[in-house]
C-alpha cells in the first residue's frame, strides 16, 4: 500500500485521505480528493513508486464528500481524452449502489458537456455489494456501510493472507471495528472531531490487540500526535502488509 494523502476536508497542509492499494493484476486507487494528479505525482516521488493517471485501472470511491471524489472529474476527463484519441480502455469505478445512483448527479454539472456526455463516456461503473465478495486488480474486497452523514463503505482487502481494512469516515462504532479488526493485518481507522467522525479518545480505549495493529488517516491539521500511541500514516510513505 502506498500512502497518498492522509488530510480531512479542511486540511491546508495535507492532501484528502487516499492510498493506492497493488495487488497482482494491478493497482486500485481507494478515494480520489482534490488535486489527484498532485498528490499521485508526490507520492511517487516520494516512494518510488510509477504511478500515473493512464496506469491506474482501478478506482474505489467510498463516498461522494469532495474531499473524497471531488478529483473524478479531473481523472474522467483526462482518460476520456485518451479514450477518445489513443483508444485506451476506460477506468473501472467501483462503488456501492447508493454511491453509483448519485454518481452522475454529482458529476455531470461539470461533465456533462452541454447534454452530449453521459457517465459511461468517463467510467466502467461496478458495483460494490457488502452481502458479495469482489475481485478487484487479484484482491478480494469486501465492504460494510458506515454510519457517515451520507453513504459510505468501509473496505476489507484481502490478498496472499494478508488483510487490509481501512474504515473510510465514520463515527466511532465498535461494531465495526469488529469487523474491521477481525484477521486484520493492517487496521486503518480516520481520527476526526465528531459527530460524523471518530476522536482519538475511543480508538484510544481499544485493547492493545487492536491499536498495534491499528494506523490513522484522515487527521485534522491540528491533530497532536502525543494524545495517541496509535501510529499515523505518512504522504508517501509504502507498506507492505
Amino acid at each position: 500500500m502506498l500512502v497518498v494523502g492522509t488530510g480531512d476536508a479542511f486540511s491546508t497542509k495535507l492532501f484528502g485521505s487516499c492510498c493506492v492499494v497493488e495487488g497482482s493484476k494491478g493497482q486500485v486507487l481507494v478515494d480520489c480528493p482534490d488535486s489527484i494528479h498532485r498528490a499521485l505525482q508526490c507520492a511517487s516521488d516520494q516512494s518510488g513508486w510509477k504511478l500515473s493517471i493512464p496506469s491506474l485501472q482501478d478506482l474505489i470511491v467510498t463516498h461522494l464528500h469532495g474531499d473524497h471524489c471531488n478529483g473524478l472529474e479531473s481523472i474522467g476527463f483526462a482518460r476520456w481524452l485518451l479514450h477518445r484519441n489513443h483508444g485506451t480502455p476506460l477506468p473501472r469505478l467501483h462503488c456501492w449502489k447508493p454511491v453509483a445512483n448519485r454518481l452522475w448527479e454529482r458529476l455531470a454539472p461539470a461533465m456533462d458537456q452541454g447534454g452530449k456526455a453521459v457517465l459511461k463516456d468517463y467510467f466502467e461503473v461496478h458495483l460494490l455489494d457488502p452481502d458479495r465478495e469482489a475481485h478487484i486488480a487479484g484482491i478480494s474486497v469486501r465492504c460494510r456501510p458506515t454510519d457517515h452523514s451520507v453513504p459510505t463503505i468501509a473496505l476489507r482487502f484481502q490478498h496472499a493472507g494478508k488483510v487490509l481494512a481501512w474504515s473510510s469516515d465514520t463515527p466511532f462504532d465498535p461494531d465495526l471495528i469488529h469487523w474491521l479488526e477481525v484477521g486484520a493485518t493492517l487496521i486503518v481507522h480516520e481520527t476526526s472531531p465528531p459527530p460524523t467522525h471518530t476522536p482519538i479518545e475511543p480508538l484510544n480505549a481499544l485493547p492493545e490487540s487492536i491499536r498495534s495493529r491499528m494506523r490513522l488517516i484522515h487527521m485534522p491539521d491540528g491533530f497532536d500526535p502525543s494524545t495517541t500511541t496509535i501510529p499515523r500514516l505518512m504522504q508517501g510513505e509504502v507498506i507492505t502488509i
